[in-house]
């Protein structure tokens, strides 16, 4: 039997730090992508299953085998609170890897959400536990539990073309999910304050008869 012990990594990572999540609370995903540069972005498939949902908090990362949430029991009680599990399900997306049971064991722990590259069910539950959960869909079909399957918690993870690391600061709204590296999160958030407060400047000329071809010198 694997000991998942031997595959939770709790040391040898920073979360970003709490003000900085403080900070990064309200601001939006398509915000913080551009003021960072066009950094982040998780797989587009992967959006809130119920459009309220929002979550901003540090990453912790799992690996789960394909068909089988094992792993995610594991990382509810690995994970702090704030913490969001971002989860990949090696690519076998076509499963229910999460429903009621565990998002009510997630609130209860007080984490901060689910990322998951794959499929959630128990859609209507989910919207009554009101624990933020970002998913690629909704499938019914079942997981396994293979205590000798491979898997693992708090190692970077790949999804699509990004790597996200744990500790990094994760954002998620209606538009999607974007991964800020932990090094730079003070400095995007900042950047994304004063994109906010620019595009609201500029949404006010607008309203006051100016063009978008003049303010951005499209013309």
């Amino acid at each position: 039997m694997i000991d998942p012990k031997s595959r939770v990594l709790t040391g040898g990572f920073e979360r970003v730090a709490p003000d900085i999540v403080a900070q990064a609370q309200g601001l939006v995903s398509a915000t913080v992508h551009e003021a960072g540069g066009k950094i982040g972005v998780m797989p587009r498939a992967i959006k809130p299953i119920h459009p309220h949902f929002r979550l901003c908090g540090p990453a912790v990362t799992v690996h789960c085998p394909p068909g089988d949430n094992l792993w995610l029991h594991y990382a509810i009680y690995a994970a702090q609170p704030g913490d969001v599990l971002v989860a990949h399900c090696s690519g076998q997306y076509d499963h229910g890897y999460w429903g009621e049971v565990m998002a009510t064991a997630a609130k209860a722990r007080r984490l901060g959400g689910l990322v998951l590259d794959g499929c959630v069910r128990d859609f209507d539950l989910l919207a009554e536990v009101d624990f933020p959960v970002f998913a690629r869909g909704l499938c019914v079909r079942g997981t396994s539990k293979d205590r000798q399957a491979i898997g693992w918690i708090n190692a970077p993870t790949l999804f699509d073309g990004l790597v996200v690391h744990p500790g990094d600061l994760v954002i998620g709204d209606a538009d999607g999910v974007v991964a800020v590296p932990r090094g730079r999160a003070a400095e995007v958030v900042e950047a994304s304050r004063r994109r906010d407060l620019d595009e609201a400047e500029i949404c006010s000329r607008l309203l006051q008869g100016e063009t978008t071809l003049d303010i951005y010198s499209l013309g």
